[in-house]
């Protein structure tokens, strides 16, 4: 497949990009600074591109199979950047025609888990207030994508770690897993790419999680 990757120079971007290479994908990084992206390989296609406006994206979204977002606040003073970010890639995909999109939130976006305990509602409810302006702003981006016309997925992570891929995590279409409290943005990165293909998600928010 032809895949644009934005947010390539992020910890689930760059494994986005690194699993897609090693899958066989063609790749489309669009970075806004090249001394930032340390991945090289055959089917890679590096892109500069500032994306505050949806025109000099077009021709990065053009003819793929499907775009794939890792953007999103990496501190608490970034809330806030995720759906203007977002709606400058849904436009550029509309005026190109390219339908597919899977982007990465995060489960206190989506609903609470049927069967969780008190101790993962207090923790889900106190990281819902702590991140408030964080959740606001994925909560909007998300509402961008299901106004968009677009085919889109929203993957939502809990809290993030930086260990190894495994393959192995629990996936909910419309929810999210009983108790999920951490993965790894290579997982993250791993069912991002899966979701690519795969109808079911498709305009569907999806709760992943060890």
């Amino acid at each position: 497949m032809r895949l644009t990757v934005f947010g390539a120079t992020g910890g689930i971007g760059q494994e986005i990009v690194k699993q897609a290479l090693a899958s066989g994908h063609q790749v489309t990084a669009v970075v806004r600074d090249p001394a930032r992206f340390a991945v090289t390989g055959p089917g890679l296609d590096v892109v500069r591109a500032d994306l505050t406006s949806p025109e000099p994206l077009r021709a990065a979204v053009a003819g793929r199979d499907a775009v794939l977002s890792g953007l999103g606040a990496r501190k608490r003073s970034d809330a806030g950047i995720t759906t203007p970010l977002t709606r400058a890639v849904l436009t550029a995909m509309e005026a190109e025609g390219t339908r597919r999109i899977v982007v990465v939130s995060a489960a206190p976006v989506g609903p609470g888990a049927p069967g969780d305990g008190l101790l993962d509602r207090g923790m889900r409810a106190a990281i819902s207030a702590l991140l408030k302006d964080v959740y606001t702003d994925l909560r909007a981006m998300e509402a961008a994508l299901a106004a968009s016309a677009t085919d889109w997925t929203s993957v939502r992570p809990p809290k993030l770690t930086d260990k190894p891929l495994t393959g192995v995590y629990r996936r909910v279409v419309g929810g999210n897993p009983k108790a999920g409290r951490t993965i790894a943005r290579a997982d993250v990165a791993h069912a991002m790419l899966a979701c690519v293909g795969d109808p079911s998600t498709v305009k569907q928010g999806v709760g992943v999680a060890y």
